[in-house]
């Protein structure tokens, strides 16, 4: 299915961006396999405690989860990879493909994590359960993944800046999986990233409560880069950092029916750290409501970068108490030295916002930060009404930003 380029020099091609993102979303993507929707009973099963798991009593579980998978793995007929109800500890766990037929892995009780960083290494820095190289898996069950990150977050340049930063698994991690549906699940206190999605097609995540501290560093609810064909709905994210970031390579997200708050907001990038060519491309954010967080929703992109974002839909949103409510800012610098003006930038073009209400923290409701070599264009504003918490009007800035308006725009934008 062909998803239109929207072009915002004529408002009607962003109604069918819309259109064929509504398709994508209800849906879904030829070839997706219907046996995702198979009954388990059809299955063969595999618990984790035919295979020696415990739960419940203080030891580590891998062997036994190792095992189980590996039966799954190699069954002919489609299997079930059973979690029962009870709390199993695991320290960092791969389970990798290709498998020889479809796999749903059904969590019924809780997976947690070693609170020690001792339990990892140099080689699975990256992840605490990885999913890897997999076609035609369902992970849902009603459960929970703990990533008792605690330790982890003490350790962050982010909580003591005499400490160097250093990356932290991320509590799920799926890497070069296609047709892969999540569903029906709670993850919590990850030691990094709750949900990573990596090189992965046609996914569909949904009926997800992804929660961390506010405080929690670089907690993101979900993480989606190199990735084409994601859907993401019907989720509650309230984390330390974005509730949703989508980085380089990907393409044909939808983010539908989402809460976000605590935490970053929703963001695109950032992108073109260190000179680099990256994109995004073809998303819609729909139907989005955001609390309490420091940003709502945010396009960023460093200096000297190369690439675009563009063909971005953001509408249907409510703002409570959002610090920062719409954000492009083309001078990204996540540094502690300075970033210097550079020639280069990632473009940013054909983005709407539109139906986005609310109450912003911050004086300053929209900012649209643009490079003085590159800049902003082909942006749509339609049915903006942003105000602050008591009411009182709020005000925008902006810097080489070429707009649209269509309806009614709050707070007044630069000419």
């Amino acid at each position: 299915m062909a998803v239109h380029v929207l072009n915002l020099a004529a408002i009607d091609s962003s109604s069918k961006l819309s259109i064929a993102m509504d398709d994508l979303s209800s849906t879904g993507v030829h070839g997706w396999p219907h046996a995702a929707h198979a009954h388990l009973a059809d299955r063969v099963v595999f618990s984790v405690e035919e295979f020696g798991a415990r739960g419940d009593d203080g030891s580590y579980d891998n062997q036994a989860f190792e095992e189980a998978w590996n039966k799954a793995c190699s069954s002919k007929a489609a299997s079930v990879l059973l979690v029962p109800n009870h709390k199993y500890r695991l320290r960092p766990i791969r389970f990798c493909g290709p498998c020889k037929n479809h796999i749903t892995v059904k969590i019924e009780g809780t997976l947690e994590a070693s609170p020690e960083p001792s339990h990892w290494s140099t080689h699975n820095m990256g992840y605490w359960i990885l999913f890897d190289r997999l076609k035609n898996l369902v992970v849902r069950g009603g459960g929970t993944i703990n990533g008792n990150g605690e330790k982890w977050w003490q350790k962050s340049c982010k909580t003591n800046e005499s400490l160097p930063c250093v990356s932290a698994p991320s509590a799920l991690f799926f890497h070069s999986c296609k047709n892969l549906v999540l569903k029906d699940l709670k993850v919590k206190d990850s030691q990094q990233i709750h949900l990573n999605i990596q090189k992965s097609k046609n996914v569909k995540a949904s009926n997800l409560s992804i929660f961390a501290p506010e405080s929690s560093p670089n907690t993101d609810g979900i993480h989606i880069g190199e990735s084409s064909n994601i859907i993401i709905r019907d989720t509650i994210i309230g984390t330390g950092d974005d509730c949703i970031s989508i980085v380089n390579g990907s393409r044909r997200i939808v983010a539908k029916t989402i809460v976000c708050g605590p935490g970053h907001g929703i963001s695109i990038g950032s992108l073109g750290a260190k000179h680099t060519k990256e994109s995004v491309s073809n998303v819609s954010v729909n139907n989005v409501i955001l609390k309490n967080t420091t940003n709502g929703i945010r396009i960023k992109t460093w200096q000297g970068g190369r690439g675009y974002a563009k063909n971005i839909i953001f509408q249907n949103i409510a703002m409570h108490n959002v610090e920062n409510p719409i954000i492009i800012n083309q001078n990204y610098c996540d540094s502690k030295l300075p970033c210097h003006e550079q020639d280069s930038a990632v473009e940013v073009s054909h983005v709407l916002y539109k139906n986005i209400k609310g109450t912003s923290a911050s004086r300053e409701a929209m900012t649209f930060n643009c490079s003085n070599n590159v800049g902003c264009r082909h942006i749509v504003l339609q049915n903006i009404d942003l105000v602050g918490e008591g009411g009182e009007a709020v005000t925008s800035a902006c810097n080489n930003f070429k707009w649209k308006g269509i309806g009614k725009v709050i707070p007044r934008l630069c000419a």
